[in-house]
């Protein structure tokens, strides 16, 4: 039996930035590209097609407020262990991030943004409500930091933007308690 770990192991970033392959070959190169990040397997292998594909594409990986290992790590210069973060986004209750992933991240992100509960909420309910599609909380990460990066600095006439959504693996009664008016 051979245990393969589920973000730092070569076979899952390859089959990971799959997604991101897929986006580049059907809407050509980005400017700027948002990736959910937990334990780093799928930034590492879109940050990997990313460069291949569209190397003057900026690359920001978003992880959950309450889980930023991967933000202390990138900034500190070395794998950061937390605590299993209280958030939301379960997918990225991640504690650190893995040894492969990170040399990957470290080398060619951008840069890593955080978001909160409330705002992977807001992007659920834009999910449910624009696009008629359940998304679960980890899957909103990227949408979320996107919105938050751009509000923050708004893109440039004919910036080309991308974001990976992923997942949709989410408790209906759960999904339903979130998206519920406060």
């Amino acid at each position: 039996m051979t245990l393969i770990p589920p973000f730092d192991h070569a076979d899952v970033l390859a089959g990971q930035g799959t997604a991101a392959r897929e986006l580049f070959e059907e809407v050509g190169e980005l400017d700027c590209f948002f990736v959910p990040l937990g334990g780093g397997g799928l930034l590492s292998g879109s940050l990997l097609s990313a460069k291949a594909l569209s190397p003057s594409c900026q690359v920001y990986g978003v992880e959950p407020a309450a889980g930023d290992d991967g933000r202390q790590s990138l900034r500190k210069g070395e794998r950061v262990k937390i605590d299993v973060p209280k958030t939301i986004a379960d997918g990225a209750q991640t504690q650190y991030l893995g040894e492969y992933t990170f040399g990957i991240i470290r080398r060619d992100v951008d840069d890593i943004f955080t978001v909160n509960d409330a705002q992977l909420v807001e992007a659920m309910r834009f999910f449910a409500e624009r696009m008629k599609m359940v998304v679960e909380p980890t899957g909103c990460l990227s949408f979320a930091g996107a919105c938050k990066a751009l509000e923050a600095k708004p893109p440039a006439k004919g910036e080309r933007i991308g974001v990976i959504v992923s997942g949709g693996n989410v408790d209906l009664a759960r999904y339903a308690e979130l998206l519920a008016p406060r």
